[in-house]
This record gives C-alpha cells, sequence and structure tokens, in this order.
C-alpha cells in the first residue's frame, strides 16, 4: 500500500481555495454556496495535499447537471462514498489536488464539516493536537486508510460535541431584543 502523505500547511491555500471557489461556480451552471473545509481550510494544520471544497446546490437536478460540467471538465465523478448524501469528485490539479463534494441545503454531514473546521479555526491547540493525532496515524497506518481515517473518528466525534456545547451556550437572538 502506499503510504499516507500529509503536508504542512501552506499559507497560500486559502488564495487557491478562491481561485478553485471562482472555476467550480462557473462550471456548476447553477447557483452555490462554496466552502473551504477539510484540513487545507484550518490555519497551521498539516493535511492531505488536496483542497476539500463542498458545494450546496439548490435541487438535485442542478446536481445531476453540474455532475456532466464537472466530468467534461476532467473531475472524476466518485459517487456518495459515505451514504451521507454528498457526491464526491476528484481532480488532480498542481500544486495540490481537489476532492470536491456536492450536496443538498440541509446536509449533516456538510454541517459537521462546517462546525469542525470552525471549532479547529477558534481553538488552535486543539487543532495542534489533531495534526499530530494525523501524523501518528499516517505513520502507523502503512497505507491503510481505513485504519487512518477510524482512528480519527473518536477525535471528531469528541470535537462535535464540544462545538455544539459552545452553540448552545450561545445567547439567542430573538425577535424580542430585535424589537
Amino acid at each position: 500500500m502506499r503510504a499516507i502523505g500529509l503536508v504542512d500547511y501552506d499559507p497560500a491555500w486559502p488564495a487557491l481555495f478562491e481561485s478553485r471557489r471562482e472555476a467550480i461556480a462557473a462550471l456548476l451552471g447553477h447557483p452555490a454556496a462554496i466552502h473551504h473545509i477539510g484540513s487545507t481550510a484550518v490555519p497551521g494544520l498539516c493535511a492531505k495535499p488536496k483542497l476539500d471544497i463542498d458545494a450546496v446546490l439548490s435541487s438535485d437536478e442542478a446536481r445531476i447537471d453540474a455532475t456532466e460540467r464537472l466530468e467534461k471538465d476532467g473531475y472524476i465523478f466518485h459517487g456518495d462514498l459515505h451514504g451521507a448524501g454528498r457526491w464526491a469528485f476528484t481532480k488532480n490539479e498542481t500544486p495540490y489536488g481537489t476532492r470536491l463534494y456536492l450536496c443538498m441545503p440541509g446536509n449533516l454531514a456538510h454541517h459537521d464539516r462546517i462546525l469542525f473546521r470552525d471549532y479547529l479555526c477558534s481553538h488552535l491547540e486543539t487543532a495542534k493536537s489533531y495534526a499530530a493525532l494525523k501524523r501518528r496515524l499516517a505513520e502507523e497506518a502503512n497505507g491503510d486508510w481505513d485504519y487512518y481515517t477510524g482512528g480519527k473518528t473518536d477525535f471528531i466525534a469528541d470535537i462535535l460535541r464540544r462545538a455544539l456545547v459552545e452553540l448552545d451556550s450561545l445567547p439567542k437572538v430573538t425577535d424580542q431584543r430585535l424589537g
């Protein structure tokens, strides 16, 4: 098996995402909310050498149409890899590849990815712990993606729980306060 490769954070990732976001938006042919997710979206975090991007489309028809457009542009369609309602695509590009997911509004997996990203961005010590875990697992996995991914599951679940607790503790905006 091929080793799981991680690269150090590249400060060029945010600008590269903006460039890819613009290109993807033009390709989709439909309005979409496009989000930089995954480790390349967290300053200072090591990552696999691919930018993870979620595009939220408004309908299945738009997703089907976008799939055709993406494939014509060289994206490889992988289907709904995890049964989470996200259609996965990859494209080998330089200097980093793209992993694009198309989903619908309200998609739980997309919501969790945004929560996880935002929590790591606002808790740098936790992001450092996640980086250490990723590096250890990549070394131990010896190319076994199930081992690598499975080894992160408990950490990610814990962070999602923490993020939800933080969200629940924020003051709620009500119509009374606005009036």
